[in-house]
């Protein structure tokens, strides 16, 4: 197959139905590496970071970290990060117009130097996300905002010596944002309330703590931060993608022949586990070598099912459209409601044009499974569609096009290599 560029747009050609068969192994969390890369403006010290993936936000990251003044090195998983002396508070538009995590460097940047102008971030067209509860929280820690064409101003003021943050909804851009803030704060006691408890959340706090950070409740819904005056280098392994590793699994239910996929945390994806329980298709994972051996299920008598999305330890929104794509197949009828993020349903009409029966009242999906996918021309919306609909398009049968599915390089480290080594044929055209 042709050499994919991670920044350029193209479409996918999938000839349907396809078997994978060998090993697939997932990389480190995208969702974990980029608030760990944004705090690393916290200090002068050196970041050597490992299971790094190479992906475009990551990438996009490196830019952002390059614009305020970081030079990067990369060797394969490793990412070192390190001084050039000075750091720049103003970050452009162009590189944080590509991702929501982009505007976590903010409340760091505000600190190094007093404030900082960030552009608001853009990412993926799966709804609003305003930022709104990042500039409350950072304001409780002294830093006031000013929003004015198209960019976000800060001002660091002197703040209390105890702070209590309680976020509205437990995002986890805001929980990591406030976190990261709050523990450069010297002398001053914070504690946030409400906060997330993805695993991504814990590796940064867990990361920040290794660092020389005061960091008590990692994991709970209640964490107690104590400012210190320095933080320093340090050497950080970034935990395995769970997203990654849900989709190799629902990819392997459909088109799995002996499919082995490794290094996957099963902690982290309990709430997948369960739902292919209740599916009536039980997930056979190794324990002791972190692996899951799959195979396709369609043949065997399958349960629909109704199931939410939620924040962790709940079924995660970003595995919403891939486990769509599934239950399309799954005869009676299924629902899923889309509680995180209620406007992600874009890939619903994609589906359908191959021939899925799914329709969507207020924030829930109605699916009446049936027998087979057809092959069609489609467009992927964002990351997770993008990989919904390369599954959709792999069980189905006869071509499938997938329009604008650059945006699945953003999430998917390798994704046409690995696919490749397990015997999946792929065509991409720029």
């Amino acid at each position: 197959m042709k050499s994919i560029g991670l920044d350029t747009s193209g479409k996918m050609i999938v000839k349907g139905p396809q078997k994978a068969k060998g090993t697939l192994t997932v990389s480190g969390a995208k969702n974990a590496v980029l608030p760990i890369m944004g705090a690393s403006l916290l200090t002068d010290d050196d970041i050597d970071l490992r299971n790094v993936p190479d992906l475009a936000d990551v990438r996009t990251m490196i830019e952002i970290l390059e614009s305020a003044g970081k030079v990067i090195e990369r060797f394969d998983d490793q990412l070192i990060i390190k001084s050039s002396g000075n750091i720049n508070s103003e970050i452009p538009y162009e590189p944080v117009r590509k991702m929501r995590a982009s505007f976590n460097v903010y409340g760091p940047l505000t600190l190094r130097n007093g404030y900082a102008k960030v552009a608001l971030p853009g990412g993926c067209s799966i709804g609003a996300r305003p930022v709104d509860f990042h500039l409350e929280g950072l304001k409780k820690l002294g830093i006031e905002s000013t929003i004015e064409h198209g960019f976000v101003t800060s001002k660091l003021n002197n703040p209390n010596s105890f702070i209590n943050i309680s976020l509205p909804f437990p995002s986890v851009g805001a929980t990591e944002h406030v976190l990261t803030t709050a523990c450069l704060l010297e002398g001053v006691k914070t504690t946030i309330t409400n906060c997330a408890i993805e695993p991504e959340v814990t590796d940064l706090v867990n990361f920040l703590n290794k660092m020389g950070a005061k960091i008590t409740g990692g994991g709970t819904s209640i964490l107690k931060i104590e400012g210190v005056k320095k933080l320093s280098g340090v050497k950080y392994t970034i935990i395995p993608d769970r997203i990654e590793a849900g989709t190799y699994i629902i990819l392997g239910k459909l088109v799995g022949e002996k499919l082995t996929i490794k290094n996957v945390s099963a902690e982290h994806l309990n709430s997948l586990f369960s739902v292919f329980d209740n599916i009536g298709s039980p997930v056979d994972y190794d324990e002791k070598k972190r692996e899951v051996k799959v195979a396709e299920t369609l043949l065997n008598p399958l349960n629909s099912i109704s199931m939410e999305t939620a924040p962790f330890p709940g079924f995660p929104t970003d595995l919403q459209p891939q486990i769509t794509t599934f239950l399309s197949l799954v005869p009676g009828r299924s629902t899923i409601t889309e509680t995180v993020f209620k406007s992600r349903f874009y890939h619903i009409d994609e589906l359908n044009r191959m021939g899925a029966k799914i329709r969507v009242e207020d924030n829930t999906a109605i699916i009446e499974g049936v027998n087979k996918l057809s092959g069609a021309p489609v467009e992927a919306t964002d990351l997770r569609a993008a990989a919904a609909l390369l599954i959709a398009g792999l069980v189905a049968e006869g071509e499938t096009i997938i329009s604008n599915v650059d945006h699945i390089f953003r999430g998917y480290e390798n994704i046409h290599e690995k696919l490749e080594q397990v015997g999946i044929e792929l065509i991409y055209e720029k």
